[in-house]
């Protein structure tokens, strides 16, 4: 910026071109150098320093992900491993505001995937706030030629977290890979609609490759009578009233109901859906599972005993809650153990 081009001292800043935001948001954040020093390298007032630096964060030129030591959740991520056979366990710091929480973990998951993620891969994506937050926090700088492919159905309702192509999509630009959709609507009212949709060669193809993925993310549910699910009109509020009386804890992906001991459901909501089953996500070597919730506890532990979830990402406090009620159904004798 030129010296004719600099505002005053100390006068209000409203915008900054995104070229110009970038720099001083680099100079920041990865230099190191004070509000002070940028006071005066671009003449504005430190107030304004700080609200372009938020501006900068609003805007996604920055991003800012929280790091726990490891230390700090070991023992849970092991026992929870020994407890249900699971690969891995990623355990985020907790904190009370819902949103941020999703962000923490979702940021948490998006670090796993970059860290992790091999070049050529497929990844089957499901739906889901949590789920979308991953996608929501990827910063790989690194190019990956991965495929994201809709492991479920499309809704017009919910907006873009409830529909996997707009999280494949956003996943595939973040990593520089592709993106596969699932050319579908994610539930139908009749069973038999369902398998001629199933049926169908375009259908097939794509849930047959979303089948040989090397990773899938899903999200896990909970039986909520005011769940995105129910709002948006998948079921009504007796259904799922009707399923918590029946036993039912929770759902993976969305759809695949199931009780406590990771039974499924034999109900009518139960096998209306276009997308990958349970018995599909066994055969993927690596599904992670995330919620972020205290109101998915029995669902994760319902989710847990399918056998299905090779990398559990939640809470701390989540994780802890699960482990007590698994220690306190076994003490009490309940039934499947």
């Amino acid at each position: 910026m030129t010296e004719a081009a600099r505002p005053r001292h100390g006068a209000p800043q409203a915008s900054m071109p995104h070229e110009e935001l970038t720099r001083l948001a680099t100079l920041y954040y990865v230099d190191g150098q004070t509000q002070e020093a940028l006071s005066e390298r671009f003449g504005i007032s430190r107030a304004t320093v700080g609200r372009l630096l938020r501006r900068a964060q609003e805007l996604g030129i920055v991003e800012i992900r929280v790091q726990h030591h490891p230390s700090h959740t070991v023992d849970l991520e092991q026992e929870l491993i020994a407890r249900f056979g699971i690969k891995r366990a990623l355990l985020s710091v907790d904190h009370q505001d819902p949103d941020k929480q999703r962000a923490i973990l979702g940021g948490l998951v998006a670090t796993y995937l970059e860290r992790n993620l091999s070049e050529g891969a497929i990844v089957a994506v499901g739906m889901g706030r949590n789920v979308s937050a991953v996608s929501e926090h990827v910063m790989s700088a690194t190019h990956r030629p991965a495929t994201f492919i809709c492991a479920i159905g499309g809704s017009y309702r919910g907006g873009e977290a409830m529909n996997p192509d707009h999280i494949c999509r956003r996943l595939a630009a973040r990593f520089g890979g592709d993106s596969e959709t699932l050319y579908a609507p994610a539930l139908v009212g009749d069973p038999r609609l369902r398998e001629h949709l199933l049926a169908n060669d375009t259908v097939r193809q794509t849930l047959d490759k979303a089948r040989r993925a090397d990773v899938a993310l899903v999200g896990i549910g909970d039986m909520n009578e005011d769940s995105n699910m129910v709002r948006m009109g998948w079921f009504s509020a007796q259904e799922i009233a009707t399923a918590k009386r029946a036993g039912i804890v929770g759902d993976i992906m969305g759809y695949d109901f199931i009780d406590l001991h990771g039974r499924p459901a034999a109900l009518p909501i139960q096998g209306r859906v276009i997308g990958l089953s349970t018995d599909d996500l066994r055969r993927i070597p690596n599904v992670i599972a995330v919620a972020s919730e205290s109101s998915k506890v029995t669902g994760m532990l319902g989710a847990l005993r399918t056998g299905t979830i090779d990398t559990l990402a939640t809470t701390a406090s989540n994780a802890m809650a699960v482990l007590n009620l698994m220690q306190a159904m076994t003490a009490g004798g309940a039934p499947g153990q």
